[in-house]
């Protein structure tokens, strides 16, 4: 994990989520790299809010959320903590995808 300024995440083509501080988003900090192996994930710390990301397509599985919070957990969920979001998002019962399909 890396933090990053975050002007460099649209030169960088960096999705993902941008999340109220709290567990929730120190779970998907850690979810994301569990789920997203071989890349780095980015975290651009703005006190109030976290703007976690990675390069060109983030994947974040119910399961390794569940693990990092010690609970269960909907997906729905995420859209309470969620402030905005860089990329395209894709969203399933199971996980969510944070991508781009062209690269700038």
């Amino acid at each position: 994990m890396s933090t990053k300024n975050s002007a460099q995440a649209y030169v960088n083509n960096m999705v993902g989520p941008v999340m109220r501080a709290g567990e929730l988003a120190q779970a998907i900090i850690e979810a994301a790299g569990v789920d997203n192996p071989g890349k780095e994930v980015f975290v651009d710390d703005k006190r109030a809010y976290l703007r976690i990301h990675v390069e060109q397509e983030m994947i974040l599985n119910r399961q390794s959320i569940e693990d990092a919070l010690g609970r269960p957990f909907k997906m729905n969920d995420l859209e309470v903590d969620l402030s905005s979001f860089a990329g395209q998002i894709e969203s399933r019962d199971d996980s969510v995808r944070f991508y781009l399909v062209n690269r700038l």
